[in-house]
């Protein structure tokens, strides 16, 4: 008879907070009110495709971990990307959604995951995935996933039979800088001139910025915001974002000591914008948005401007999202993200194996090559 049990939970609220705080600690991503925030505001739920299916696991009644899952009928919003697998299963006539993810929605960023407290995890990591897999045979999900896990974690599921997938991120780390100026003495003098080029074309146009925190983020402030954010989005995407003016309101009700807006101003008036979380020691910039297009603007704002802002507040890390090659020159660093993906076809995940194997070979010669173009003295 096993150890543990395990239950099911479609509401984020039904989990009390300071509980699920006590797992997750202080990951904004991860964080109690910013999974209900999206719940409330029906950016995820059935019909947006991200159904909310959290799993608690139970030793003795105890809730011994914690996971934040959603049963997926679409890939959008997850940033590790299966539209292969998906248009393969259609080929063949078979089903990809819906599947089960763990992860926390439109969030690229690692961290806990499965939280577990007061339990041998191993212990749980295979309950875990007998449970999966059995959810995933019962109710015909093709299968389950991890997204943005700690390395240690995919480890010990890879262990049990999971299958590993890494990727390449892009962050920047703060190597006890003084100010901007100290980081730029670590640059080559061509990169150095070539950073100082693009701050300058910012300031040659008249335009100051302005950092808010706390009290200082009004109401008003964040409704602008959601409003720079819908209009840059549908600019560039034709849709209004995975995230609605009413998700923002929550995030400032619930989480605001957590956010960092950064405004771009001229003629005293905002002309772009951007909202990052912080954490203890990492700034995440997340969302952008701008009314008008200005040269070299969002390398201002959504890089310069952060770097500066975690050397003046002693944090050792800028997140600043997926992807984003440029941002190599600007000084952020290759680094792998990990997750974990099983597949109940035995065809088909015997295919995405050898896939994923082929895929890594080239991942890591793609972060080695990112190492050779960074923008550091070589005794930097």
């Amino acid at each position: 008879m096993s150890l543990f049990s395990h239950q099911w939970f479609s509401n984020i609220n039904e989990l009390d907070a300071a509980l699920w705080q006590s797992f997750f600690g202080d990951s904004p991503f991860t964080d109690h009110a910013f999974l209900f925030a999206l719940e409330q505001s029906q950016c995820v739920s059935k019909a947006s495709g991200w159904q909310p299916l959290h799993l608690a696991i139970y030793q003795n009644d105890q809730i011994v971990a914690l996971a934040p899952g959603y049963l997926k009928s679409h890939s959008y919003g997850e940033y590790v990307f299966d539209w292969a697998w998906a248009e393969a299963y259609q080929q063949h006539g078979l089903a990809y959604y819906p599947k089960w993810l763990c992860g926390s929605p439109f969030s690229p960023v690692e961290g806990k995951r499965i939280a577990v407290q007061h339990a041998d995890a191993t212990a749980v990591y295979e309950y875990i995935c007998e449970t999966l897999n059995k959810q995933c045979q019962q109710h015909n999900w093709s299968g389950w996933h991890i997204n943005f896990c700690p390395k240690q974690q995919a480890k010990e599921f890879v262990a049990l039979n999971a299958m590993g997938r890494i990727g390449v991120q892009f962050q920047w780390f703060n190597r006890s800088y003084e100010d901007f100026a100290g980081f730029l003495q670590n640059l080559t003098a061509r990169k150095r001139k070539a950073v100082k080029k693009e701050r300058n074309r910012v300031a040659a146009q008249n335009i100051s910025i302005q950092w808010l925190q706390g009290e200082h983020i009004t109401h008003d402030v964040i409704s602008q915001f959601c409003e720079f954010y819908q209009r840059t989005y549908l600019k560039r995407s034709g849709h209004m974002g995975y995230l609605n003016h009413e998700f923002f309101i929550l995030l400032h009700a619930l989480m605001r000591d957590k956010l960092v807006i950064m405004h771009a101003i001229r003629d005293e008036q905002v002309i772009a914008a951007t909202l990052s979380f912080k954490s203890d020691n990492t700034l995440y910039g997340r969302y952008w948005g701008a009314s008008e297009e200005v040269d070299c603007l969002h390398f201002e704002l959504c890089y310069y401007q952060g770097i500066e802002y975690c050397i003046s507040n002693k944090l050792s890390c800028f997140h600043s999202g997926a992807q984003g090659e440029h941002k190599i020159a600007r000084g952020f660093e290759p680094v792998f993200t990990h997750s974990i993906h099983t597949i109940v076809d035995h065809d088909f995940s015997l295919a995405i194996a050898d896939f994923l194997k082929r895929e890594q070979q080239h991942t890591l010669v793609y972060q080695q090559h990112c190492e050779t173009l960074l923008p550091f003295k070589r005794d930097a």
